[in-house]
């Protein structure tokens, strides 16, 4: 009791005395005027005369940019371009960047720098600039559905009853994987004639099983979520993985996967795919885990 009296006593004579001091960076200059950053983020140093590529690790869904003193664009799914609009003081603060992906924020303090050497011109996010956050419009990442797809290419056929053939090739469907929100169908092509096939389009339709004139019958086209490879041209074998919101439909329609070769007389291939053979969609198997990349 008599230590703790005399503690008090000591910092009301002020003998003792307690400050708190916040970290700042160093002062910059903002249109002219003193500006103390006290939260500090990465800084990237932009040039009127340099173009700034800004590259996530995943896709990116939204660019921000609080200034106009900044001209950018997205110029692919997971890059960003940036430029000061005009020249600017040399260390002048100029605004923030922020990048929004599929998990993941990255925020970033531009600054301008008289000398273009110093400007940035193709920088790669790296994971400890990021902050997680949960996406309610993104089921899964596309990263992660790429891996997911790589798997099940490299997994074993364990579906023997979906095929069709036409024009001198045959079609098959090797395996329907079902995944968090998404169905992953893996399915071959074989040419058994000596043309290559050049590919112009694959379409997923949704259609009655017999298509007739009445005005009631109706097909809806589905978009595919991913596609594993972007082959164009094959002369013996492909394959590929598609990748489709999960769905259901009712037994009187079909699934059909169609491809249509870019010639004049060109060969359109069909599969169809039953709600019985979606409803018998696998779970991820020990064998796609294990074609998994670590991560």
């Amino acid at each position: 009791m008599k230590s703790i009296l005399l503690t008090l006593s000591l910092l009301v004579s002020g003998f003792i005395s307690i400050k708190a001091t916040p970290f700042t960076s160093s002062p910059l200059a903002l249109d002219g005027a003193a500006l103390t950053r006290t939260i500090v983020r990465p800084v990237l140093y932009v040039n009127e005369t340099i173009t700034t590529h800004l590259v996530m690790p995943e896709n990116i869904k939204l660019v921000d940019l609080s200034t106009d003193k900044i001209a950018g664009n997205q110029c692919a799914d997971n890059i960003v371009r940036l430029k000061p609009s005009s020249a600017l003081a040399d260390q002048q603060f100029i605004g923030t960047v922020t990048l929004v992906g599929e998990r993941n924020i990255a925020l970033y303090d531009l600054l301008y720098t008289k000398n273009p050497k110093e400007a940035a011109t193709l920088y790669y996010v790296p994971t400890q600039h990021l902050s997680a956050y949960q996406n309610p419009s993104v089921k899964m990442p596309s990263k992660e559905i790429a891996q997911y797809a790589w798997a099940i290419f490299c997994s074993d056929r364990k579906f023997y009853n979906i095929k069709s053939k036409a024009y001198g090739v045959s079609m098959r469907v090797n395996n329907i994987y079902s995944v968090g929100d998404y169905f992953f169908i893996d399915f071959s092509l074989h040419n058994h004639t000596n043309v290559k096939y050049d590919i112009e389009e694959l379409r997923v339709k949704l259609m009655d099983k017999k298509e007739t004139k009445a005005t009631n019958s109706q097909t809806i086209e589905l978009t595919p979520e991913y596609l594993l490879f972007d082959t164009k041209t094959f002369k013996k074998d492909y394959r590929n993985v598609l990748v489709l919101k999960k769905l259901t439909f009712p037994e009187e329609k079909i699934l059909q996967i169609e491809i249509y070769e870019s010639q004049i007389s060109g060969r359109t291939l069909q599969i169809p795919i039953s709600y019985e053979d979606v409803l018998h969609a696998d779970a991820i198997s020990e064998d796609v885990i294990n074609n998994l990349p670590i991560r």
